[in-house]
C-alpha cells in the first residue's frame, strides 16, 4: 500500500473536504482527488463519500483510517528511536520518590542518569505514596517508588521488596512484642493517609487496638529525632534503622502477633510514552531500590546503632 496515498486520504478525512484536505497540503484539488481515487482502486472500494458539506469516511474508510493512525504512530515511534539511538537524548524525566526514600536513592539516582544521558534532564519530586499515586495516574511522572498502593489498571507496578514493621524506642526493648503491646506505648507516627500509618491502623483497627498516639509527624528524621530525645516509641520499616545518625543508642524490636510487612513497589503510569531516558531511569531506580532493601539488616530483637564520633 503506498504510504503517501495513505497520508492524502487521513489529510482528506481530518480535514473534513478535499478542498480543505489540499490546502493543508499544499496540493491542488484534482491532484489529490487523483490520489485518493489510486488509493480506491487499490482497496478495491470506497473509502469517501463526498456531501454537501465535504467528503466523510465510509464504513472501509473508518476502518482504514484506524489502521493508519497504527501505521503512522509506528512509523512516528521507529524515527524517534533511530533519531536517540544516533544522538545523546534530550528531554526531562521526572521520577517520584517519598522522602525517606529520596534521602537515600537521590544521590546515586542523579549521579549515574547523567552519566549515561548529560543532555537529559532528570527531575526528583518528593511526596507521599498517595500524593505519588494520584501524579502517576495524571501521566505527571515517568517512574516512582511507591508504598502499598492500591491497584490502579492506569499504573504499571512492580512489587521490589516487602520489609518487617519494627518498633523503634529510646531505651531497651524485648527481642519480640506484640502488636497489642505496641500499641498502647506512646507513639508518633505519620497523620493520614500516610501508606505507613493507613497499614498499622489496618492491623490495630479489627483488633480493637486504638493507637496511643502523641503527636503526629510526617517527616522520617523528624520521628527518629523524637525517638533520639526519649519523647516516645515509634514504627517504622526495618530499613529506616540506616537512617539512625544520632549519638544515642536506637533500640529495635520485632512486631509480632502478627508481623507486618509493607510492600516497596515500582510504579510506571501505563499512559505515559516511554523514551530512552525513562526507561534507564526506571532501570536505575530499581537497581538502586533493589539494592537498598536487599542489604538492610533484619532486627534482632534489642538491636542498637550508634553515630560514631571523633
Amino acid at each position: 500500500m503506498d504510504l503517501t496515498r495513505l497520508h492524502y486520504f487521513v489529510a482528506v478525512v481530518e480535514a473534513g473536504s478535499f478542498s480543505r484536505g489540499a490546502a493543508a497540503l499544499h496540493m491542488s484539488q484534482p491532484a489529490l482527488s487523483r490520489q485518493v481515487l489510486l488509493l480506491e482502486q487499490e482497496v478495491g472500494q470506497p473509502l469517501l463519500v463526498r456531501t454537501g458539506r465535504g467528503a466523510e469516511p465510509t464504513e472501509s474508510g473508518l476502518a482504514l483510517l484506524a489502521h493508519a493512525r497504527n501505521i503512522f504512530e509506528l512509523a512516528e515511534r521507529a524515527r524517534t528511536d533511530m533519531h536517540e539511538r544516533r544522538a545523546s537524548p534530550h528531554g526531562r524525566v521526572t521520577v517520584g520518590l517519598p522522602p525517606r526514600v529520596a534521602q537515600v536513592l537521590t544521590a546515586d539516582l542523579i549521579e549515574r542518569f547523567r552519566a549515561q544521558y548529560p543532555d537529559a534532564v532528570i527531575c526528583v519530586v518528593e511526596a507521599l505514596s498517595i500524593r505519588l499515586r494520584e501524579w502517576l495516574v495524571a501521566g505527571k511522572l515517568d517512574a516512582a517508588i511507591l508504598f502499598d498502593p492500591p491497584h490502579s489498571a492506569q499504573v504499571q507496578e512492580e512489587t521490589l521488596a516487602r520489609e518487617p514493621l519494627v518498633l523503634f524506642g529510646p531505651k531497651p526493648l524485648p527481642a519480640r512484642i506484640k502488636l497489642a503491646d505496641v500499641a498502647a506505648l506512646p507513639l508518633v507516627m505519620p497523620s493520614g493517609p500516610n501508606a505507613l500509618r493507613q497499614l498499622l491502623e489496618k492491623e490495630t483497627r479489627p483488633r480493637g487496638l486504638p493507637l496511643s498516639i502523641v503527636a503526629e509527624v510526617d517527616s522520617v528524621q523528624t520521628v527518629l529525632s523524637l525517638v533520639a530525645r526519649g519523647v516516645s516509641h515509634t514504627v517504622l520499616p526495618a530499613s529506616a534503622v540506616r537512617l539512625w545518625n544520632y549519638p544515642q543508642v536506637l533500640h529495635v524490636a520485632a512486631i509480632v502477633s502478627p508481623a507486618i510487612r509493607n510492600r516497596v513497589v515500582l510504579a510506571v503510569p501505563k499512559a505515559r510514552p516511554a523514551t530512552r531516558p525513562s526507561r534507564l531511569a526506571t532501570e536505575l531506580l530499581r537497581t538502586l531500590a533493589l539494592a537498598y532493601y536487599g542489604q538492610h539488616e533484619k532486627p534482632r530483637g534489642t538491636a542498637t546503632r550508634q553515630r560514631k564520633t571523633g
